[in-house]
């Protein structure tokens, strides 16, 4: 199966929807297709069912047999692009670092080359006995993003 075909193909249908973009592309020894799309304000089914068509007929089975699933990225599935995190702003998001660092905070700024979380700490008192809470900031560079998730909240 030639990928860069389908690509196009992908990117011809998404063409269609300036809010929706790709997030992944990827083709099996067994030629099953899996794409999956994303959009800044979500994706509806029949948008999955709009690309779907417009890859599907402008293959030819009877030159190679193929599968294509059209899908929404998994919301178990870490962040990938940074139109993503634009996407998720005022969530909770679980960010991995490169350094093994584990921060949990909102997401209240992306930009070219960093996200910003913010979270509320309990640290112990400048004088006297007991703690107080206190507002932190992180400023974390892409590079430096080992994995990043929302957090459900139920």
């Amino acid at each position: 199966m030639d990928q860069a075909k389908v690509r196009y193909l992908v990117d011809e249908a998404l063409a269609e929807n300036e809010k929706l973009f790709l997030v992944d592309l990827s083709i099996s020894e067994a030629n099953k297709i899996k794409v999956i799309v994303d959009g800044d304000e979500g994706v509806s089914l029949s948008e999955c069912i709009r690309i779907s068509r417009n890859v599907e007929h402008n293959l030819d089975r009877e030159t190679e047999d193929f599968a294509l699933e059209v899908s929404t990225p998994d919301i178990s599935k870490p962040i990938k692009l940074q139109r993503q995190y634009i996407k998720n702003i005022n969530r909770i998001l679980n960010v991995k670092t490169a350094n093994e660092e584990e921060i949990e905070g909102t997401l209240v700024a992306v930009n070219e080359e960093n996200i910003v979380l913010v979270w509320e700490a309990r640290v112990p008192k400048l004088e006297g006995k007991g703690k107080m809470t206190v507002e932190k900031t992180a400023t974390i560079e892409y590079k430096n993003i080992k994995e990043a998730k929302v957090k459900i909240v139920f």
